[in-house]
């Protein structure tokens, strides 16, 4: 628990919390902690998500498994046509 002078300044009773829940969140995006209260006893506690832990990637996993053609990126002369002689609009269907 805070010092009773942090969790006091971060307390919000129910009511502001359900009217003032966008700013809430909010503030929390900005890595601070908010204290919900009923009473002036706190109740619920807004804190930011604990960030995912990223996999680790590992160099070299798709080795020997993906194959691509030699002529790859060599210009296609079928696609160079339509790509010049085609119409400028789609085909409406």
């Amino acid at each position: 628990m805070p010092k009773t002078a942090d969790w006091n300044k971060k307390l919000v009773n129910i009511a502001e919390a359900k009217a003032q829940l966008s700013r809430l969140v909010e503030r929390v995006e900005r890595g601070e902690v908010v204290f919900i209260g009923r009473y002036g006893r706190v109740v619920a506690k807004l804190v930011p998500p604990e960030a995912a832990p990223r996999p680790r990637r590992v160099p070299g996993v798709w080795k020997g498994q993906i194959w691509m053609a030699s002529d790859f990126d060599e210009p296609n002369a079928e696609i160079s046509r339509m790509m010049e002689e085609g119409s400028i609009e789609p085909v409406a269907r």
